[in-house]
C-alpha cells in the first residue's frame, strides 16, 4: 500500500514537472523578445516607427555604415545607395536601399534589420523603414526603399560608429503576391 502511494506521488510530481517545463519552454520566446528590447541584445531594433523629437547635437558626429545581404535562396539584387553616412545625434537622416527582381516571376521579400554594436541598438530609431512591411516586386522591377532614422543623443559617448545591416528573405511561398503602387 505504501509503495503504491509512493508511486502515485512520484507520477504526480513528474507530471507536474513536465507541465512546468512545457510552460517555461512556451514562455521563452516572449521572454527573449522582452530581454532583447530592454537591453538592446542581439542588435534587435524596435519594430515600429520612433516618435520622439530631439534637438540635433552639432558637436558630435557618428558614422553609420549600411550593409545589405540576401538570405539563402533570395535572388534579388539588394544594396544601399551609399556605404555610409556621417550624422549628428538627434538629427533626422535618410538612406535609400535599392532592390531589383531579376526573375521572371513576382516575388515577396521581408528585410530583417540588425544594429551593431548591440549596445547601440536601443539608441538607433527608425522613423520610416521598408523593413516594417513586406516588399513585392514584379518581374524586372527595381525600387528605391527609404529608411529614415535618428541616432539618439543619449548614444554612449564611446560609440562613434554604427552598422545598420539588413538581411533580405524571400517569403514568396508564405504569402501570395500583391501589387505595389509606389513605382
Amino acid at each position: 500500500m505504501n509503495g503504491e502511494m509512493s508511486n502515485r506521488r512520484l507520477i504526480l510530481r513528474l507530471l507536474l514537472l513536465v507541465v512546468a517545463m512545457f510552460g517555461f519552454g512556451f514562455a521563452l520566446v516572449p521572454i527573449y523578445d522582452v530581454m532583447c528590447q530592454a537591453f538592446g541584445i542581439n542588435g534587435k531594433t524596435t519594430g515600429s516607427a520612433y516618435e520622439g523629437a530631439q534637438s540635433e547635437d552639432q558637436q558630435r558626429q557618428v558614422r553609420v555604415q549600411f550593409l545589405a545581404t540576401n538570405a539563402a535562396g533570395m535572388s534579388w539584387e539588394f544594396r544601399p545607395k551609399a556605404d555610409d553616412l556621417v550624422v549628428h545625434p538627434g538629427a533626422s537622416n535618410e538612406m535609400l536601399f535599392v532592390a531589383y527582381n531579376p526573375t521572371d516571376k513576382p516575388m515577396t521579400a521581408q528585410a530583417i534589420p540588425s544594429v551593431a554594436p548591440s549596445k547601440a541598438a536601443a539608441f538607433f530609431h527608425k522613423t520610416e523603414c521598408f523593413c516594417f512591411t513586406q516588399q513585392v516586386l514584379q518581374p524586372g522591377q527595381r525600387i528605391e526603399m527609404p529608411v529614415r532614422f535618428i541616432v539618439d543623443r543619449d548614444l554612449p559617448a564611446d560609440v562613434h560608429h554604427l552598422t545598420l545591416a539588413y538581411t533580405l528573405f524571400d517569403i514568396t511561398a508564405r504569402k501570395p503576391p500583391v501589387a505595389r503602387n509606389d513605382g
